[in-house]
């Protein structure tokens, strides 16, 4: 099975793997500063919602570094230690989300209100999903599984910050304390989810062989 990239132009393909590096380029600098609004954010409103979205920052920037790392060289080894680096990403964030949320829900913190946290999941939200859409895009036009892959990180990420806005919204107008918590296991079986596809792909139908007795 030949790749994207084997019947490509070289032209294409050099131009496919610089806006791939923009894309991760872009989430990696996004990520560094979320990390800073979050953190004061959640100590402004003492919201640990907000301090575990700004912890799941540290995995994507983990999960950028690693496509970053596997574009700048080639080889089949190469991209299966990055696939291996960017499930155990998926693994870290589902033990992070699925710890905090019960944590949550078994002390019934109830964390303040935080207009700068809402206006940032919020636009995180929207930015994460157009950068995975983007990766998909490019990974499927380059052939390569890996930052393909690492588009469903980003994913995720867009799909916690929108969980994490419905939580922050819920809780500043009906004082619905446990909806992040809840909507963050959702995440937890997602996260899982890719982490299998990964580290135990499905195996492909054996081809069955005619024999002819003649």
């Amino acid at each position: 099975m030949t790749s994207g990239s084997d019947v490509l132009p070289t032209s294409d393909v050099t131009a496919l793997l610089r806006r791939g590096r923009m894309l991760e380029v872009i989430t990696l600098g996004w990520n560094v500063a979320g990390i800073v609004v979050l953190a004061i954010a959640a100590i402004g409103a003492r919201s640990v919602a907000l301090a575990g979205f700004g912890l799941d920052s540290l995995i994507e920037i983990g999960a950028s570094t690693v496509v970053l790392w596997e574009l700048s060289g080639t080889g089949e080894e190469r991209q299966r230690r990055a696939l291996r680096l960017i499930g155990g990403a998926f693994v870290a964030l589902a033990a992070y989300l699925a710890v905090q949320s019960a944590l949550v829900l078994t002390a019934g913190y109830r964390p303040g209100h935080s207009v700068l946290g809402i206006a940032w999941t919020a636009v995180t939200a929207a930015v994460m999903f157009a950068l995975a859409a983007g990766k998909a895009r490019t990974g499927r036009e380059l052939g390569n599984p890996v930052l393909a892959t690492e588009g469903r990180v980003t994913l995720v990420d867009g799909i916690l910050a929108a969980a994490v806005l419905v939580g922050l919204v819920l809780n500043a107008a009906a004082g619905l304390w446990w909806a992040d918590p809840l909507a963050a296991l959702v995440i937890v079986v997602y996260a899982l989810r890719e982490a299998r596809e990964i580290f135990l792909p499905p195996r492909a139908a054996p081809t069955s062989e005619m024999t002819a007795d003649e």
